[in-house]
């Protein structure tokens, strides 16, 4: 909920019913109330009026979270602005200046490769995955009679990043509870890990298959600057259903290399937090681990970018924390991919 990058202004505040804060040319400390609908705003620069509305906003992956603020008239904005190239096709005319971010940023100059994740970071479908797992775990507890309820810290701290199969088991655990392993072939009513797994994979499907996924637009706009800038790029997920994801959100003919948990099955490839499957996206690139960045917003995929001496890890905070994604490894913390284009080699 926060509008992040602003192209003209050079100080001042919002006065709003929905939004209050400070804003700067870099990052902007607005708050957003849930739900609300923004369209237009009266910002103050010393002591100066100015309309100004948002752009794109609502948004269609994050309702209540614009992802820019444009000044309407010319005459109150401050002069000159410096301006940074911007990279991102369909934002160009707003002249977008780029969002400080630490000096490890600066190594992306120096790299080749970006190996993405997929929910979380390049869709919004990690929401999706978060309700089917609380609708699976909240009826299979209540089912149970255990007085410990799902919640979404569970999700973070077993789940998020895991194999399917895996999230199942770590869960259970921290219940108390031990279930046969079973077998991927189990139906969903089976009373097994993989039975259950494949009873929350269900849920996803159908909704999937319901409401269909668009990718995030930040996340489309640094994928076009990184081809621009001739980077490589590769996607390392360890949901089974990776190559359906990409298909629904119109990405698959981005990615000439996916390393799914399907994929990652028939290899023997352990999942996150183990570093093997970034590794082995990193080698189908033809490309050393050191070349490469690891882009994640679950503190699993934290730890295998760590685990794997990549060339830089970078979190995608999507609500799990920067400051747990920091704790992880990770080398510095984004709200958007769009924020890496200014930092990516010339083309």
């Amino acid at each position: 909920m926060l509008v992040r990058k602003h192209p003209v202004l050079v100080g001042g505040s919002v006065e709003s019913e929905h939004i209050s804060g400070p804003v700067s040319p870099r990052r902007t400390a607005c708050r957003i109330r849930p739900g609300a609908s923004v369209p237009r705003l009266r910002l103050v620069i010393a002591g100066s009026p100015v309309r100004a509305h948002l752009v794109g906003a609502p948004v269609h992956d994050q309702p209540s979270k614009p992802s820019l603020l444009l000044v309407d008239d010319d005459s109150h904005r401050p002069s000159p602005v410096p301006r940074a190239r911007n990279r991102c096709p369909d934002l160009h005319h707003l002249g977008k200046l780029p969002v400080p971010l630490p000096p490890a940023a600066s190594r992306l100059a120096n790299l080749e490769a970006f190996l993405f994740d997929l929910d979380g970071v390049l869709t919004p479908t990690a929401e999706v995955h978060m309700r089917a797992w609380s609708r699976l775990f909240t009826s299979y507890l209540a089912a149970k009679g255990l007085d410990q309820t799902y919640t979404d810290d569970d999700y973070f701290t077993f789940i998020d990043g895991r194999p399917r199969y895996d999230g199942v088991r770590a869960f259970l655990a921290s219940r108390g509870v031990t279930l046969p392993e079973g077998t991927p072939d189990d139906p969903p009513e089976l009373e097994t890990v993989c039975g259950l797994g494949n009873r929350k994979n269900r849920t996803f499907n159908d909704t999937l298959r319901d409401q269909g996924v668009t990718a995030y637009r930040g996340s489309v706009a640094l994928l076009d600057a990184a081809a621009a800038s001739g980077l490589r790029v590769a996607v390392v997920t360890s949901s089974r259903n990776g190559t359906a994801v990409l298909a629904a959100a119109g990405l698959s003919d981005r990615f000439g290399v996916v390393v799914d948990g399907l994929l990652s099955a028939g290899h023997g490839l352990p999942g996150k937090p183990a570093p093997d499957t970034y590794l082995h996206a990193a080698e189908l690139l033809g490309l050393p681990a050191a070349a490469c960045a690891v882009v994640e917003d679950a503190p699993s995929g934290i730890d295998a970018g760590r685990a794997g001496d990549f060339g830089l890890v970078i979190g995608v905070d999507r609500g799990v924390g920067a400051a747990t994604l920091l704790a992880r490894g990770a080398d510095l913390v984004i709200d958007d991919l769009a924020e890496l284009i200014p930092f990516l080699p010339a083309s």
